[in-house]
């Protein structure tokens, strides 16, 4: 299949996740029902993101046009992609990267989110079965040439173990961060509620920090993330909630919440679902110069390459863990 084609076939397929078709939104519900935290307003929005930034035609021609990818790929690789499970279709990248250069995929998914992914790799080669040997699913991946996995820092020991001598990419734990002036707009602070709340705070895209001047008011903060308020009646994310504050109150740690999340000074980038943490900073060019050379960040939301709202909203040359993933498949 030459490039053009498969071009074509992933806008094609970017068409159809944003349709109301009838056996996605089946597909759509049986991934719910697997997973009770992909509820319809997460999934629906992972999917508009993919659609709408990875999917278009326009996107897909001016993506791959930075890069040499050859018309036809003559000597197509055998790439095993273990793919995570936190929320709807994150491993979708690296399959389209695959795709895109002509490789074949050999794609482990994660039990959590294994509806969606495989719908999708049905619904392609059902409309071009050149493609079936191209988009491969195993539990096991044995005998391919280099490898994409995407899992925690304890998982990631494990997989070093068995793909560090082939060429890979690893990612491991990261999370993102939001600095903040006390300036923001209320239109601003809810656009941070959207960075911190979607996905309930799952991706590594998701603000789980928030740095504020000293004498920050909390007050207005509080009472404009009350919008996600609804998130409190989630059963799981409920459970988080009162396990967390139970903690909190045993421990007599001060906290501060409205009732869907837990606001806690700790110096920790990473908080547990339901819990933001936050930290008094005086000199933010010192703090910016410190976070961007921190490796456990994904973004910085509240920067000028992240406005507020925009963390869960990646482009189609966002790559994961700042690491091109089109330019290491391209030169193996």
């Amino acid at each position: 299949m030459k490039l053009q084609q498969r071009i074509d076939l992933l806008s094609r397929l970017g068409e159809y996740i944003l349709s109301d078709s009838d056996k996605w939104k089946q597909a759509k519900e049986k991934a719910e029902h697997e997973n009770a935290w992909f509820i319809p307003e997460f999934t629906e929005l992972a999917v508009h993101n993919i659609g709408q930034r990875f999917l278009q035609k326009e996107a897909l021609a001016n993506w791959v046009a930075g890069y040499k990818i050859p018309g036809t790929n003559t000597s197509p690789k055998t790439i095993g992609i273990v793919m995570a499970g936190n929320i709807p279709l994150v491993g979708f990248h690296d399959l389209l990267c695959v795709f895109v250069c002509g490789h074949k995929a050999v794609i482990k998914p994660s039990s959590k989110d294994r509806v969606l992914i495989m719908h999708l790799a049905e619904k392609m080669t059902g409309w071009d079965p050149e493609i079936a040997d191209s988009i491969q699913f195993s539990d096991m991946l044995k005998g391919c040439d280099a490898y994409i996995a995407t899992g925690s820092n304890n998982s990631s020991r494990y997989f070093e173990y068995y793909f560090g001598k082939y060429p890979h990419i690893i990612r491991r734990n990261r999370t993102s961060v939001a600095i903040l002036t006390g300036n923001e707009t209320k239109e601003e602070v809810e656009k941070l509620a959207d960075d911190v709340y979607r996905f309930f705070g799952l991706g590594c895209r998701n603000v789980t920090k928030i740095y504020v001047p000293r004498g920050y008011d909390f007050v207005p903060l509080l009472e404009t993330f009350n919008k996600y308020a609804y998130l409190a009646d989630h059963h799981r994310y409920k459970s988080n909630y009162d396990y967390n504050l139970a903690l909190h109150i045993l421990n007599k740690k001060y906290y501060m919440t409205n009732g869907s999340i837990l606001l806690i000074e700790d110096k920790s980038l990473f908080s547990p679902i339901s819990q933001l943490n936050y930290e008094f900073y005086s000199d933010r060019a010192a703090l910016e110069s410190s976070l961007r050379s921190n490796q456990e960040l994904q973004c910085i939301a509240g920067s000028e390459s992240v406005p507020f709202g925009m963390a869960q909203c990646p482009a189609i040359n966002d790559y994961a863990d700042g690491m091109d993933t089109l330019s290491f498949l391209l030169n193996l």
